[in-house]
C-alpha cells in the first residue's frame, strides 16, 4: 500500500490515535528520565493514567484539549464551567501561553506542587471512579421479586 494514500474514517482515526499515543509516549519517557521526578511513587503508572486521560478528551486530535475538550471534560465530571472559567482553567495551566492545553503542560500539571482547578477536578475523579467499582459484562439475571 502506496505511503502517501489517505485513509479516511475509523482506519485515519486509528492512525491519528496511534501517533497521538507515540508522542505522549515520548514525552512520558523524558518525565521518567528527568531527575526532578525520579522521587515521584507509582510515575509509570501516573504517566500511563495521564496518557489515557489527555487522549480521551483530545477531541480534535492535534494533540491539545482546546475549549470544546475542556468543556466536555467538565461535563463529564459533573462540574460544568463557564467559558471565563475555563479560559481560566487553560490560563492556569499553560501560564498565559496558550488557548489549549498540550499533553506536556497537562503532565506537569499534575504532576506539579501547585493546585490547579483542572488538577483538583481530576483527582476527585479519580477518587470516584475508584470507589466505584463496575462490573464488566452484562448485568445478573433478576428475577420478578427482586425489582422494586
Amino acid at each position: 500500500m502506496p505511503v502517501n494514500q489517505k485513509f479516511q474514517g475509523g482506519k485515519a482515526f486509528g492512525l491519528l490515535k496511534a501517533q497521538q499515543r507515540e508522542r505522549c509516549e515520548e514525552i512520558n519517557k523524558e518525565y521518567m528520565e528527568d531527575q526532578k521526578y525520579r522521587d515521584e511513587e507509582d510515575l509509570p503508572e501516573k504517566l500511563d493514567s495521564f496518557k489515557n486521560k489527555y487522549a480521551e478528551f483530545d477531541l480534535n486530535d492535534q494533540g491539545e484539549i482546546d475549549m470544546m475538550g475542556l468543556k466536555r471534560m467538565m461535563e463529564k465530571l459533573g462540574v460544568p464551567k463557564t467559558h471565563l472559567e475555563m479560559k481560566k482553567m487553560i490560563s492556569e495551566v499553560t501560564e498565559g501561553i496558550s488557548d489549549s492545553i498540550n499533553y506536556r503542560d497537562f503532565v506537569k500539571m499534575m504532576l506539579g506542587k501547585r493546585s490547579a482547578v483542572l488538577k483538583l477536578v481530576m483527582i476527585f475523579e479519580d477518587k470516584a471512579n475508584g470507589a466505584i467499582c463496575k462490573p464488566d459484562g452484562p448485568p445478573p439475571k433478576r428475577d420478578i421479586a427482586s425489582l422494586p
